[in-house]
């Protein structure tokens, strides 16, 4: 079955005039992805497929990346944009879920109203405990910089090392991989990943507090402890939200889309 599925690329203005490109799949109540850092279309599109058999899933590029235009000005009220357009687009009303930094951007999205009937995100990089270091407050300006210099890999470097407390020996290794390109050519996004998350990526209590979609909250067995502790603080702020463990998985579970089948096909249906 999965096999006659076809994906239409399509595209819809977002409010300030932004292209915003997508792929669309499936048949049935439609659910929008959205990825977080060093993430497009193409790196949803497995779980897309996965999603596929029971909804119409829309897979979209975030502005300035892949397909989507960039825009004049970036701010986070730009992005909420984005996502009530493709949400308009599709009907006037979908379910979203969020990855990461896509994962804040629907919380944002629906702290501020927009028209979700559930929400569903994985690991929100919100900071509640002292397992690790905060991201220094000029973190944004500091990767902005390294940008404007023209630097992307230090860009991604400096996100990597201290945005997500990915060991610097590790981050160096990293840069000699041959997917190291994939992270140099979306380093222009990283700003918008870092808006996001606020400045030190402080939980924001008193937006989520206001969310009132139904909303489930994962974690991966296998994930950093501070990751873990967000996504548990993000499913104790929101009201009657779920909170639930992946086993076996860390942050990268979207290389292993099946595992989100069961969960979010029983909350998202």
């Amino acid at each position: 079955m999965e096999d006659l599925m076809t994906t239409s690329f399509e595209t819809v203005n977002s409010a300030d005039g932004t292209l915003i490109a997508f792929d669309r799949t499936g048949e049935g109540a439609p659910v929008i992805l959205a990825g977080g850092a060093f993430n497009d279309r193409t790196t949803v599109a497995g779980l897309a497929a996965t999603l596929a058999p029971d909804f119409t899933v829309i897979a979209y590029d975030r502005r300035g990346r892949g397909g989507s235009g960039a825009g004049a000005v970036y701010s986070v009220e730009r992005e909420v944009e984005d996502l009530a357009a493709l949400i308009d687009h599709v009907g006037g009303s979908a379910a979203v879920f969020g990855h990461s930094s896509g994962a804040v951007l629907g919380l944002e999205a629906a702290a501020r109203g927009v028209a979700m009937t559930r929400l569903a995100v994985y690991e929100p990089p919100y900071v509640v405990d002292d397992s690790r270091p905060r991201p220094a407050a000029d973190l944004f300006d500091r990767v902005r910089a390294l940008i404007a210099d023209g630097d992307r890999d230090g860009a991604a470097e400096l996100f990597l090392v201290e945005g997500t407390n990915t060991p610097a020996e590790i981050v160096k290794g990293m840069r000699d991989d041959a997917f190291w390109a994939w992270f140099a050519g979306l380093a222009h996004t990283l700003p918008y990943d870092l808006a996001l998350c606020g400045p030190g990526n402080v939980l924001p209590a008193d937006r989520l507090a206001k969310i009132s979609v139904p909303t489930l909250v994962m974690d991966g067995g296998e994930s950093d402890a501070w990751m873990r502790a967000g996504a548990r603080a993000v499913a104790e702020t929101i009201p009657g939200a779920r909170y639930a463990t992946v086993e076996g998985q860390d942050h990268g579970v979207l290389r292993q889309p099946d595992v989100l089948r069961g969960l979010l096909t029983e909350f998202l249906g």
